[in-house]
């Protein structure tokens, strides 16, 4: 009938060729940057994505094209296209988190804090400070500290066995206390949420809504 389009074989198998294509193309992009050593060969590509050498040729033709890879002889390497990429991620990121940690500043009185891993470091990527307090812990975005030391970096490790948040006491500044909690199932993101205060804070409270606010953040980003 006039106006009606119909949604064919034809059709069908090409948007699950198109797919596939997508699929395989991404997977090409993981292996060379999943590469233990030296730069991955073609061959070596074929081999992690179960595909023919020809297929990756193929695959390899857009992402040059857009500069996610860089061919070097018969090896692939990532390409600088990708930085501007993740260039992007951390602004997303901090206006993802913004209203969660916005609504713990202001509710608790202490300054909120989203950190991700960079490696063994930890580095604050969004800080919300109170409104209303007399004084408050000042905490600048793109600060940095071992995973290891602070609730924040040590929260990020935190197993699933081990607990729902951690606190810290003057780990990283004499006399701060922080509480915070991982951001769990967001694949790809290693990350906390905190607060950190010059007063000491109550765990079995200020626990919980780090919890939440980890919570609220991850289904944000999913």
């Amino acid at each position: 009938m006039p106006g009606i389009r119909s949604t064919g074989p034809r059709q069908a198998s090409a948007a699950k060729e198109s797919s596939l294509t997508l699929d395989r193309g991404l997977a090409l992009l993981q292996a060379v940057a999943e590469a233990d050593s030296e730069a991955p060969t073609i061959s070596d590509l074929a081999a992690a994505i179960g595909a023919s050498r020809a297929a990756v040729y193929r695959l390899l033709v857009p992402l040059q094209a857009r500069g996610m890879v860089r061919r070097e002889g018969s090896r692939v390497r990532l390409g600088l296209g990708l930085l501007e990429l993740a260039a992007k991620v951390a602004p997303q990121l901090r206006m993802a988190a913004l209203p969660a940690l916005r609504d713990l500043a202001e509710s608790l009185g202490a300054t909120a804090h989203l950190t991700v891993a960079d490696g063994d470091e930890a580095q604050a990527v969004a800080v919300v400070e109170p409104s209303w307090t007399t004084y408050h812990v000042a905490y600048r975005v793109g600060t940095r500290h071992a995973l290891h030391r602070g609730a924040a970096g040590r929260a990020i490790t935190l197993r699933p066995d081990e607990g729902a948040w951690v606190a810290s006491a003057g780990e990283l500044q004499p006399g701060a206390h922080g509480v915070a909690a991982p951001v769990r199932g967001v694949p790809g993101l290693r990350a906390s949420v905190g607060l950190v205060s010059f007063e000491p804070l109550d765990a079995a409270e200020v626990g919980p809504r780090v919890v939440d606010a980890a919570g609220l953040l991850a289904t944000a980003l999913r």
